[in-house]
């Protein structure tokens, strides 16, 4: 793959995935796309198991499983660990009837005014997510599926993912920002308006949901909860290559994008748990877990490179509005960070592979050099060979681009203690 990196390459980002099967079952911003972990992976058949300790939609580890390798993904999501379990899974083609079936019920069901409805989620302001009609048509929609399928079936999961994306498809929701924003409503009657068929939207995302689901992977991938600091504690096997893309330290709140899901699959039942679910991730920045911050102190243990020592002075100049609570929010990402990097090496095989999808990051004028940073934290850890690629350009800032950090992790061992030159040669994969 041959890249302009002074180009945005929209196919390297979540755009790509849109319409590609599995990969496209649900919209997030920050996944990356399936050529960039494709590429990657290209040659690398040796790497018979592959991490990502940062698993979101699950991206990384599907791949590796369409490709036949065994692909494993670390989550603390609650949602995205259900998501991606659904997604992971073999479907049968009688599943794939039933659910075709049960589906056909349901729309005709819920396109009913006397349909049972759920009661609509506790969502602040939610009259800002969706209109009357449509959140009532929701209510009635998910008390169909509830009702209709069996719990913990194969068929509601598929249900319940459908029942996602029509979520999304019929809120205010608006996409072309960084993250997400709400279009502007207007409540006010119009001639000649023409109704939308809710009804025909859910059958339409059933039907690309089901489609995805008749292509299963060559090797059922595995999502496993846990943070992502320590993976250790929660990763039994070893691992041949890392793909990865870390939480951005731009205070995009993941759990902002998420939370239309999570609150109507019973995931979040409040607005404090949105913050608790932010302040648990790395980068979180939403509610409760911004006041923390500001009281927030470093441990004091992690390691902290001279670029980001740097960063973090511009940060918190004086003449910043909320420099200080910034910089401790970045100080605190990359102490975070450290604790993932410097576990990281005992859950990989020697001469494995990794690569850290990164973004840098500006706070009022300062740049923040997110791949130096990672790149010194890396070889602080052990990790030689380290490189930093430019894959793209992120946005109309000229100064923000989006990074592969690569390294890869060498066990010492008696003999290369002895003798250094007799290392195994890194097997490099041949960059875009």
């Amino acid at each position: 793959m041959k890249l302009d990196n002074g180009k945005q390459n929209a196919h390297l980002t979540f755009k790509h995935n849109q319409h590609n099967g599995r990969h496209g079952w649900l919209r997030l911003t920050p996944a990356y796309s399936v050529p960039l972990v494709s590429k990657i992976l290209e040659g690398h058949t040796y790497a018979a198991t592959v991490l990502d300790p940062f698993s979101g939609t699950g991206t990384t580890a599907l791949c590796a499983s369409y490709m036949g390798l065994r692909g494993t993904g670390l989550e603390i999501n609650p949602f995205l660990v259900w998501f991606s379990s659904v997604k992971f899974r073999q479907f049968s083609p009688a599943t794939i009837e039933k659910t075709t079936s049960l589906g056909a019920i349901i729309s005709v069901a819920s396109s009913s005014d006397s349909a049972p409805a759920v009661d609509p989620p506790p969502i602040h302001n939610i009259e800002r997510w969706w209109n009357v009609g449509e959140l009532n048509y929701l209510c009635r929609l998910k008390a169909c599926i509830i009702e209709t399928s069996d719990k913990a079936s194969d068929e509601r999961d598929l249900l319940l993912v459908a029942f996602c994306r029509v979520v999304i498809t019929l809120s205010n929701a608006a996409f072309n920002h960084q993250s997400m924003s709400f279009k502007d409503v207007d409540t006010a009657p119009r001639l000649f308006e023409i109704e939308r068929d809710n009804a025909d939207i859910f059958r339409r995302e059933l039907s690309i949901v089901l489609n995805g689901a008749a292509d299963n992977p060559r090797i059922p991938p595995s999502v496993v909860t846990g943070d992502a600091r320590q993976p250790s504690r929660f990763l039994d096997g070893k691992y041949d290559m890392l793909i990865t893309s870390p939480p951005y330290p731009n205070r995009m709140s993941y759990i902002r994008e998420l939370r239309p899901y999570m609150y109507w699959l019973g995931f979040l039942t409040n607005g404090r748990d949105a913050g608790e679910f932010d302040w648990q991730a790395i980068g979180g920045t939403w509610g409760v877990a911004t006041s923390r911050l500001a009281e927030w102190e470093p441990s004091g243990k992690a390691f902290t490179p001279t670029s980001l020592k740097k960063s973090l002075i511009g940060i918190s100049d004086s003449k910043n509005d909320n420099g200080r609570l910034l910089a401790n929010y970045v100080a605190k990402y990359f102490e975070d960070m450290w604790h993932h990097i410097s576990d990281i090496g005992t859950v990989l095989n020697q001469d494995s592979e990794v690569h850290y999808i990164v973004g840098n990051s500006t706070f009022y004028s300062t740049l923040l050099p997110v791949e130096d940073i990672f790149k010194s934290m890396l070889q602080e850890s052990g990790f030689n060979n380290v490189e930093i690629v430019k894959l793209r350009k992120r946005n109309s800032k000229k100064e923000l681009f989006e990074f592969d950090v690569t390294g890869n992790k060498q066990q010492p061992t008696m003999q290369s203690t002895v003798c250094e030159t007799r290392r195994t040669p890194r097997r490099r994969v041949p960059h875009r």
